[in-house]
């Protein structure tokens, strides 16, 4: 805790003049998507992207994660894409929320502002959405669910932090920095967090066993396609996002050091949220080795809703945070359950649960 103090500390003499050096000014172009798709609406805080195979049925929503890394993380490569993987499942209607890195135009945007957005996609794509959230995209689904619940069918939570009561390595950071800190930071960037150096404070140095445990494969054999996935993965890692202070502020204090979600005191668009109004199946996946949300955490979710329990699903994984939406085993495995349990009628959820490994 000491340490990050020190490393937010040295943040503020990083920029010349007080002016952060945005990831969006980086030189290296974008990666590629892996799936095709192509921009169904564009908003100020995101793309929404479209990878649908068909015009009709059930649509289906990813809200990737917008803290770090780009929404490339629910479509990153052959073997190694969630979207890919829901598709060879039987899913035809898929939409991503692709985040955009934050400019000075979009520097005020707040959780609401997301909220909203997100309410606008989903109006687009058609209601009721099936609503997958990733990581920190997950208490904003989880939120929007609980907001808008006749517009959700279904709800998927994987690797999402909502009880930090339940401890994690991040929560425990969060509450090791006074609050001023933050702030400052916020200050010093004129109103946005750079990504670039966010990255510095709270990712460590990334190793071949590191890559190789988040694919679930060995990508150092000297062969050309792992040569080619490790300098990829390291590509994606280099290229985050900028965030608006306000959301930067209000996510940091609101959800992990004051545990409004948990604690139904969380307001969105003008009303309180109580989780316990939120009665849609709803499936936690979580990382037995997850360091960020840790598997404690991610399935104490469960008990805040007000999900039946005979609509209630929870797994885990032998894996760490990333692998969950990016390994080839846990695509392979977890996610395959998802889409079933996805296509199953309301009396068939809970007959699954005895069928497939837990």
């Amino acid at each position: 805790m000491a340490a990050t103090r020190l490393a937010l500390e040295a943040y503020l003499h990083w920029f010349p003049n007080g002016e952060p050096a945005l990831s969006d000014q980086q030189s290296e172009p974008p990666l590629s998507w892996t799936t095709p798709n192509v921009i169904a609406l564009q908003l100020a805080s995101m793309r929404l992207r479209d990878f649908s195979r068909r015009a009709t049925g059930q649509p289906l929503l990813i809200c990737a994660p917008f803290s770090l890394h780009n929404a490339l993380i629910a479509d990153f490569a052959p073997g190694h894409s969630l979207v890919e993987a829901l598709q060879r499942a039987g899913l035809d209607r898929i939409y991503v929320t692709d985040w955009c890195s934050a400019t000075p135009e979009i520097r005020y945007l707040s959780i609401d502002s997301y909220l909203a957005d997100l309410n606008v996609a989903v109006d687009e794509i058609g209601t009721p959405v099936d609503l997958i959230g990733l990581c920190q995209g997950g208490w904003l689904s989880l939120v929007y669910a609980a907001r808008f619940p006749h517009k959700v069918r279904r709800l998927v939570l994987a690797g999402a932090p909502v009880d930090v009561s339940v401890p994690s390595d991040l929560s425990r950071m969060v509450a090791g920095v006074p609050e001023p800190a933050f702030d400052e930071l916020v200050q010093q960037g004129k109103g946005i967090v750079s990504g670039k150096h966010t990255l510095r404070f709270w990712s460590m140095p990334l190793t071949l066993h590191d890559i190789e445990a988040t694919l679930q494969r060995n990508v150092g054999d000297g062969s050309e396609q792992g040569t080619a996935l490790v300098a990829r993965f390291e590509r994606w890692d280099r290229k985050v996002l900028d965030l608006p202070g306000t959301f930067y502020l209000e996510a940091t204090n609101w959800i992990f050091r004051e545990n409004r979600i948990a604690d139904g005191r969380f307001i969105a668009l003008g009303r309180r949220i109580d989780l316990a109004e939120v009665k849609v199946p709803a499936f936690l996946l979580a990382g037995e080795r997850d360091n960020v949300v840790p598997l404690d955490q991610a399935l104490a979710t469960a008990r805040l809703l007000g999900t039946p329990p005979q609509w209630l699903e929870q797994a885990s994984e032998p894996c760490g945070h990333l692998g969950l939406f990016m390994g080839r085993e846990s695509l392979g495995r977890s996610w395959r359950r998802i889409v079933r349990w996805l296509q199953a009628g309301g009396e068939d959820v809970a007959a699954l649960r005895p069928k497939i490994r837990a």
